[in-house]
């Protein structure tokens, strides 16, 4: 039980840090982090909270199905699928799930593509990449409306224990070995986002 007090108060931190980003716009949103691997257990955000606020209904815990384990009235953020699959799939300990202005953006301007790349950006380092003009891919899939549809997709590109991917016109999803390392990941891709952004914004002036 320490155990998972421990990884509750873990998760409830980084919600915490997020939500001083204002990174949880209208309730959207959803984290999770594992609490055991035999058998599968995760706690992740309770659907519709606001996640600005710290209470005691903000997690629950599900099995490696998304279903709760035990009674509660909570029920499972909509795309609980999406971290099973994350779980299901790797060595991950934390899976995070943002909708910005800047990852939407960057979406849909790429995403008929199906991928935005950088390269020569000193953040790509958060994914590991150390090599001289080493290129960082983030695949963009399709917002299906069926989020088991949507989970199928998005599993196709979970192949490590770190990633991201972006759902189109929806937010981005990133896991880590751990709960630091999944938000590593995160500000470093919102940051790329931005960084593009703004680089697209003032090149016809440069």
């Amino acid at each position: 039980m320490s155990e998972l007090i421990s990884k509750w108060k873990e998760l409830a931190d980084i919600k915490d840090e997020l939500a001083a980003r204002d990174w949880f716009m209208g309730t959207s949103g959803n984290l999770s982090i594992k609490a055991g691997s035999d058998p599968l257990q995760f706690l992740v955000t309770a659907s519709g909270k606001d996640k600005r606020k710290r209470t005691s209904e903000d997690f629950l815990l599900v099995d490696g199905d998304g279903v709760p384990v035990g009674e509660t009235r909570l029920k499972p953020s909509a795309e609980t699928l999406l971290h099973c699959a994350v779980y299901g799939k790797t060595q991950a300990g934390c899976s995070l799930h943002v909708h910005t202005v800047a990852n939407n953006v960057i979406s849909e301007l790429y995403g008929d593509k199906g991928v935005v790349e950088f390269q020569g950006q000193e953040l790509i380092k958060a994914f590991d990449t150390w090599e001289e003009d080493a290129l960082l891919s983030i695949p963009i899939i399709y917002n299906h409306a069926d989020i088991p549809k949507l989970a199928d997709t998005f599993a196709e590109h979970i192949s490590a224990d770190k990633g991201a991917v972006l759902i189109r016109n929806h937010g981005i999803t990133v896991w880590g070995r751990s709960g630091f390392e999944a938000k590593k990941l995160l500000e470093a891709c919102e940051f790329l986002f931005q960084y593009k952004i703004t680089l697209l914004q003032t090149k016809p002036f440069l």
